[in-house]
């Protein structure tokens, strides 16, 4: 029986190669959220040799957060390069409601048929073509109202969408699932959610694509929660919840998560 802990530890013994193409801001604190959970991290964008490194990972992950028209093409190729060979990619569509270029780029990823979206609520609502209320990057809408959205997304993509927000709604477009872990320093700190996909992705690696993302936004959760108990503010957070991801536990992990499933 699969449970988050066993998927956790799954996990770090296979310790998966992770290629990430994400955002300037994110790359040095996801790479080492990747290594504190286990994972083995690599920040390749270059269209040059981004299909090629894709060859040689377990998974990948692509956000748009500063995205540009080269970066969008190496985007494209890895992501059809996973797809190809039956191997999980995570797609992060930040900001996605704020330029056309942006819109435009996360239409081409969709039809790569990524294995996980991942966005706020705004995002969600915005990819499945029912408006949303962005504020830039941020989330202007509630989780609940993008509900819907995610099922249609998923529906449309053959995979999973993840809702961030202060209770997670995780779909495969039949399956629902809830995650309640977290803590509010979290939405204090910069990249939390482009590091988390990094996290997805290293779960989906080995296990069932709605199995591994529930236990994976449960596990970022747990350690948040770890990290808010002993953390003074947004600083002493970002330390404390890398010392927490190392310290996390399959055992820990079962007992701290908060999953609610659905239909």
């Amino acid at each position: 029986m699969h449970t988050p802990g066993t998927t956790l530890s799954a996990m770090r013994a296979s310790a998966p190669l992770v290629h990430n193409i994400t955002n300037f801001v994110a790359m040095n604190v996801m790479a080492n959220v990747l290594l504190a959970i286990g994972a083995s991290p690599a920040m390749v964008h270059a269209r040059e040799e981004a299909a090629e490194f894709a060859g040689l990972a377990q998974a990948l992950t692509v956000n748009i957060g500063t995205a540009d028209p080269a970066w969008g093409t190496a985007m494209q190729e890895a992501a059809a390069v996973m797809s190809e060979a039956n191997r999980p990619w995570v797609f992060d569509p930040v900001g996605v409601a704020a330029t056309r270029f942006r819109q435009d780029l996360s239409d081409r990823l969709l039809d790569l048929k990524p294995t996980v979206v991942r966005g706020n609520a705004s995002e969600i609502l915005t990819l499945a073509g029912l408006g949303g209320s962005a504020r830039g990057v941020d989330a202007g809408d509630s989780v609940a109202s993008a509900e819907d959205a995610a099922r249609a997304l998923a529906q449309r993509t053959g995979g999973v969408v993840a809702v961030s927000g202060p209770v997670d709604y995780i779909t495969d477009g039949a399956r629902v699932a809830r995650v309640s872990n977290g803590h509010p320093m979290m939405a204090r700190i910069t990249v939390m959610g482009c590091s988390l996909n990094g996290v997805i992705a290293a779960f989906c690696a080995d296990h069932p694509t709605f199995d591994a993302t529930v236990a994976a936004l449960a596990a970022y959760g747990a350690a948040g929660e770890m990290a808010g108990a002993a953390a003074q503010g947004p600083g002493s957070f970002q330390v404390a919840f890398l010392d927490a991801l190392h310290a996390l536990t399959p055992e820990a992990l079962n007992a701290a998560a908060q999953i609610e499933l659905a239909t």
